[in-house]
């Protein structure tokens, strides 16, 4: 009985590390980043425009996952777009995290400061690039403080189809994914156990119900959203952009014809995509042991468009990862819980994004889009340049064979990723 007991207290430390070290942690934290006095604001290539208000604040919102070693980190930030120029100078400031697991992604808010220094036809910037250095160490600062925020965490995985006038295919009606997901972590200890840490929303809609025409800096609709779900939930409310491309955008459209192009839109469309994820995620359930994964590729893509050439090679805000034909960028796939999360870094056409979510292996399949990189419009070689309505979106492409060496490198790291995992 003796020698029983003395086996028992020998091996109870190893429990108690075992069961700690397979804990899920989350924490969250937030920053404003509404640029005082305010910038111009833009809304794709072209000379950005002037702000005389702001309809709400621009945020970086950050949420670092941590499991034994692994540890993740989930970043989204109110602008157009976020070069990863600017991303790896914020992975340079944070410490304990890899620099290939810390995923940043815009909402691609078209009434924000320009990120991109989009150069005119002289090679001339109205970007402000003392913001963007701001910016920066913002990024840092939230996903440091998010680190230090870290808690035992609950986390629930959820998806179904969000209803309502939230969103449409300028191009094609009803080519795009009305599917919503959603990722919510909750404290699993102490007295205020369940209580949200964080809730993440992924859902593909063009944040353009202002615009960059109508003198507003804002986050638009993302803005609504993140009040919505921090009023009704708690915690710190994310938003990762889908597959939006070729053109899902913000149904705003009146019953008389034109658009509604104000905050009072942005607050219906955000408010009411909040309540339809929040509905979604009632149904779900607490999941049982859920494990996290990071994988990372580097990947290349050839630079074709002379106009995409043009605006990388004269940007101030410089690339390392650009030669003169190619240019290279970081794919992740992340495993959180049920969920399967994949990055695009730029704006897949529905039919693409359908076609990933379709070969991706988790319960739940996200994708990430804009993030890591903003390379413009990702499509297949058989839509490029094929029709008029695409003539813009084509011009705005890196090339013809950009979405089949997305769709080829993302299935080769999916299949990686499932060989591993067994």
């Amino acid at each position: 009985m003796l020698k029983l007991l003395a086996l028992l207290f020998s091996i109870l430390p190893f429990l108690s590390y075992s069961q700690t070290s397979i804990q899920l942690q989350a924490g969250a934290a937030v920053r404003v980043i509404t640029p005082s006095p305010l910038l111009p604001v833009s809304g794709g290539v072209g000379v950005p425009k002037d702000a005389q208000e702001k309809k709400g604040d621009l945020f970086v919102r950050a949420l670092v996952l941590q499991q034994g070693e692994t540890k993740i980190a989930i970043v989204n930030i109110d602008n157009l777009g976020w070069p990863a120029a600017l991303g790896d100078r914020s992975r340079a400031l944070i410490k304990g995290i890899p620099a290939e697991n810390i995923l940043i992604g815009a909402t691609h808010t078209h009434s924000g400061p320009d990120a991109y220094a989009f150069p005119n036809e002289k090679g001339e910037t109205r970007a402000d690039l003392d913001y963007l250095d701001w910016c920066v160490k913002e990024v840092a600062a939230a996903i440091n403080e998010a680190q230090s925020n870290l808690q035992v965490a609950d986390l629930i995985v959820a998806e179904g189809e969000a209803k309502g006038k939230i969103a449409f295919n300028y191009y094609a009606e009803h080519l795009y994914d009305p599917r919503c997901n959603i990722i919510q972590l909750r404290k699993s200890q102490g007295d205020d156990q369940g209580k949200v840490i964080a809730t993440l929303v992924n859902y593909a809609i063009h944040p353009e119900v202002i615009g960059s025409k109508e003198g507003i800096l804002s986050p638009d609709l993302c803005g609504p959203l993140y009040n919505r779900i921090e009023e009704k939930a708690g915690g710190v409310a994310l938003f990762m952009n889908g597959a939006l491309g070729g053109m899902v955008t913000a149904d705003n459209r009146l019953e008389g014809g034109g658009d509604a192009r104000n905050w009072e839109e942005c607050v219906r469309i955000g408010t009411l995509l909040a309540d339809e994820a929040l509905r979604i995620l009632s149904a779900a359930t607490i999941e049982q042991e859920p494990r996290i994964h990071c994988w990372s590729k580097r990947i290349k893509f050839p630079v074709d468009s002379e106009m995409m050439r043009f605006i990388i090679a004269y940007s101030p805000i410089k690339t390392e990862s650009f030669d003169g034909t190619y240019v290279s960028t970081q794919l992740n796939l992340l495993q959180i819980g049920s969920a399967q999360v994949l990055t695009i870094p730029g704006e897949a056409l529905p039919n693409i994004g359908y076609y990933l979510k379709r070969k991706m292996t988790g319960k739940q399949n996200l994708l990430f889009g804009l993030t890591n990189d903003a390379f413009g419009y990702i499509l297949t070689k058989v839509d490029f340049d094929s029709f008029k309505r695409y003539d813009y979106i084509s011009r705005t492409s890196l090339g013809e064979m950009t979405g089949e060496i997305l769709i080829e490198e993302a299935l080769e790291l999916i299949e990686a990723a499932q060989k591993k995992a067994k």
